[in-house]
């Protein structure tokens, strides 16, 4: 996914469908510095990921 993109889907208030190896996740902040985000999956908030943007994949 691209910076701009994760961006645009971490601010928006409407919900997208963002997987990270097939798994649906929450994009919380986007580190434009290290093309990074921070992510959690929706079934479970609690665990919290560092992720390259290059693994997220919008459905």
């Amino acid at each position: 996914m691209n910076k701009q993109r994760a961006q645009e889907i971490a601010a928006s208030p409407i919900m997208q469908n963002v997987t990270l190896s097939g798994v649906p996740v929450y994009i919380q902040h986007v580190d434009e510095h290290t093309d990074t985000a921070r992510v959690y999956p929706l079934d479970d908030p609690e665990h919290e990921l560092n992720v390259s943007l290059e693994q997220l994949v919008e459905e």
